[in-house]
């Protein structure tokens, strides 16, 4: 478990196509900057320059099982990860719903230039972190989100922050969560990272689950 209050974490909300935005986010510390890029090179580029120990990404980067890709008809629509988010009551998109696809697909190839980059990329989904830290989502509050994420300790972020930008600074501070030894990997190494909350703090209202419930799914 990692100690380091300047721990660098690179957390990017990966748009499906490199025409739209990508929100990047490096948190040094608790210190956030956050900025946009389109294409795959300009996002490789942002990881080199700022050397992140972890780079959570907002975007499928495993398959179902069964599958070989994304287009690939057999193996199955759910992975373990999205059966415990399912649990949990965190809504979601399968993967292998249509927009999805182009989203997964990128997700990958990414992953792949990282490690081959030497970086070690896992992925997040800002809104199950939201939910478990019972802060809004950004289609549901942005300006909400924004004063959720202060509170948690973020510093840097201005209200003029897109969508894009709050959704990867969450990822960021999620991934700071993971190596501090307090987040987990929903669904195991190739899953999906959560912050893992004080029941006493709550959980957003969002959670179907019983308090119960969403405790020992969280310890598995």
């Amino acid at each position: 478990m990692l100690k380091n209050a300047r721990l660098v974490v690179v957390g990017i909300d990966l748009a499906g196509s490199p025409k739209r935005p990508t929100g990047l986010c490096v948190l040094r510390g608790l210190i956030a900057e956050i900025r946009v890029a389109f294409s795959d090179d300009d996002i490789l580029n942002f990881v080199k320059e700022t050397r992140p120990t972890l780079v959570p990404i907002d975007a499928p980067l495993s398959l179902p099982k069964g599958r070989r890709t994304i287009h690939d008809p057999s193996g199955e629509h759910l992975r373990e990860c999205d059966r415990v988010l399912l649990r949990l009551g965190i809504r979601f998109f399968p993967i292998t719903l249509g927009p999805m696809r182009m989203l997964t697909e990128r997700g990958l190839v990414l992953k792949a230039k990282l490690k081959a980059m030497r970086y070690r990329a896992v992925e997040c989904y800002p809104g199950a972190a939201q939910d478990l830290w019972g802060i809004p989502r950004q289609h549901q509050d942005q300006l909400g989100l924004l004063s959720g994420l202060r509170k948690l300790g973020l510093r840097g972020l201005k209200k003029a922050a897109t969508s894009d930008e709050l959704d990867a600074a969450t990822a960021a501070l999620v991934g700071r969560w993971l190596l501090l030894g307090q987040g987990m990997m929903l669904g195991g190494e190739t899953g999906i990272v959560v912050p893992v909350v004080d029941e006493k703090k709550g959980r957003s209202k969002n959670l179907k689950a019983s308090r119960a419930r969403a405790r020992a799914v969280l310890q598995q």
